[in-house]
């Protein structure tokens, strides 16, 4: 009697031709990420011994679909807008979609939303964490085959990583407050449980201690990194005298916050006191004053996390990756030299 003929698996194709399962896998789905000579050596390999896909049964074993996860802090601030749809256009021209969530700087819900969008059985995971977070609570999370990229701001762990050089941007702003002739700066906005904030901050310290200013620990004012709340601490600028004549805030939300809490008290942003952004958002040269601010082309970062993702998911052995991208400094008309002993900027 004859003996029947054994059934071939994926594990016979790649065997063959010298890839892994999960290659063959991908190409038989039709996936975008595998290289056109890998899939035709992978086809040519299926011809030769007869393989025969079913379909139906593989969907029915793997219900995700072509999706990455993204998570953001804060979701109300434009720049994390522009970065989202950096992402999605990435994502988009490899036919993935991008499943969206926002944890509102709460560590708790950063977890809630991480577990819930596993469920949906993401290919990768991009997060920028919110403020307190730990990597061993997101690593028991997400698990530890999940690829994921960290950006903006740093998290304990073997994550691929994205941020901006914020030291260098912050310390580029402070310099040029000084060299308009100020010597009472602040640091506004944030918190200092944010690595990126402290990284900041680190920049601003380094650009005064340069020119010999001595920082005032008054000068150093923390807020929710949003608008309102920006513009609510203003009072706490000029709660001793004599009072910082320009700020470096830590993103443009909190400097637009503190133009409009200026205007509110009498003063000009631009004219009475100078105000520097960070992150260039697209409102940022239309505000009133149109803002000074560090480009950061959020954009094109949102792309290039993409397209990290995407490499490692070609490659899960391609080694971590940290990059920090330089910044550039725009200036706007909200800086100006500092007001006079009359209340006049010098030229006047």
């Amino acid at each position: 009697m004859t003996k029947p003929r054994q059934k071939l698996t994926l594990n016979d194709v790649a065997r063959g031709c010298g890839v892994s399962r999960a290659t063959v896998s991908l190409v038989l789905r039709g996936s975008p990420l595998v290289h056109a000579e890998t899939r035709a050596r992978v086809e040519a390999e299926i011809r030769r011994i007869g393989y025969i896909y079913n379909r139906a049964a593989a969907n029915l074993r793997s219900r995700s679909a072509s999706s990455i996860a993204l998570v953001v802090n804060d979701l109300s601030n434009p720049f994390f807008a522009e970065f989202a749809a950096g992402v999605d256009e990435t994502l988009a021209d490899v036919g993935f979609v991008t499943l969206l969530g926002s944890t509102g700087e709460s560590v708790q819900r950063q977890q809630a939303v991480l577990a819930s969008l596993v469920e949906h059985a993401p290919a990768g995971i991009i997060l920028s964490p919110a403020e307190g977070s730990d990597g061993k609570s997101v690593a028991r999370v997400v698990g530890e085959h999940m690829p994921v990229l960290v950006f903006n701001r740093e998290l304990d762990g073997e994550w691929d990583y994205l941020a901006m050089d914020n030291r260098t941007g912050a310390r580029l702003a402070c310099e040029h407050l000084i060299a308009l002739g100020h010597q009472r700066i602040a640091f506004y906005g944030g918190h200092r449980d944010s690595s990126s904030c402290r990284q900041r901050r680190e920049g601003y310290l380094e650009a005064l201690a340069n020119a010999g200013i001595v920082a005032e620990p008054g000068w150093r004012i923390e807020t929710a990194p949003t608008r309102l709340e920006a513009a609510r601490q203003v009072g706490a600028l000029f709660a001793r005298d004599p009072a910082p004549t320009a700020a470096v805030c830590y993103n443009d939300a909190v400097a637009l916050g503190l133009q409009l809490g200026l205007v509110s008290r009498g003063r000009r942003p631009g004219v009475d006191f100078a105000v520097v952004g960070f992150d260039d958002i697209p409102e940022a040269a239309l505000s009133v004053p149109p803002l000074t601010t560090l480009a950061t082309a959020p954009r094109l970062r949102g792309r290039q996390a993409a397209e990290r993702i995407l490499e490692r998911m070609r490659d899960p052995e391609v080694g971590i990756e940290s990059r920090s991208i330089p910044v550039q400094l725009i200036v706007r008309e909200s800086t100006c030299p500092p007001p006079t002993s009359s209340g006049k900027r010098p030229h006047e």
